[in-house]
C-alpha cells in the first residue's frame, strides 16, 4: 500500500492510499480518482516528502477507518445523516423526486443516482435536487 498526497483542480489537498503507484496511474486514468472535498475528477498528485519510520515504536500511525482532516470528519457527519434521515431510491431518483413534484407520490427526503442529463432536466423543470459530494461507493 501507498499513500498518496494529491491536489484537485480547484486546489484541495488530500490523501489516498492505492496499491501501488501503477493502481492509481490505472484508476485515475479511468476517472475514478476524486476530490475528497468537493468531488472534481480532475486530480493529480502534490509533491510529497518521503515518509521515514522512526526507531522506536513510540509513533503510533492513526488507522485508516480515523478521518484525516476536520474537513473529511465533517464530511462523513454530513453523509451519516443524509443516509440515517432519507431513503436510497438508487436508480429511480429521477422518476421518483419526478413524482413527488408532481403530487404522484408521498413527500419524503430521498437520495440516489441521477445521470447529469436528467439531473438538469429536473433542474428546468423546477424540481430542487442538489448532487451528493460523494460516489456509490462507501470506501470513498
Amino acid at each position: 500500500m501507498i499513500k498518496f498526497a494529491l491536489k484537485c483542480a480547484d486546489g484541495h489537498s488530500f490523501d489516498s492510499w492505492f496499491q501501488n503507484g501503477e493502481a492509481y496511474t490505472r484508476l485515475s486514468a479511468a476517472g475514478h480518482v476524486a476530490c475528497a472535498i468537493c468531488g472534481n475528477a480532475t486530480v493529480e498528485k502534490a509533491i510529497m516528502a518521503p515518509r521515514v519510520s522512526p526507531k522506536t515504536n513510540s509513533e503510533v500511525a492513526r488507522p485508516l477507518s480515523a478521518p484525516a482532516s476536520p474537513a473529511e470528519q465533517a464530511m462523513r457527519e454530513l453523509r451519516k445523516h443524509i443516509e440515517d434521515n432519507s431513503e436510497n431510491v438508487g436508480r429511480n431518483f429521477t422518476k421518483e423526486v419526478r413524482d413527488m413534484h408532481y403530487g404522484d407520490s408521498p413527500q419524503r427526503s430521498v437520495h440516489g443516482e441521477a445521470k447529469l442529463e436528467d439531473a438538469k432536466s429536473l433542474i428546468e423543470e423546477g424540481i430542487p435536487v442538489a448532487p451528493l459530494p460523494w460516489g456509490r461507493d462507501k470506501a470513498n
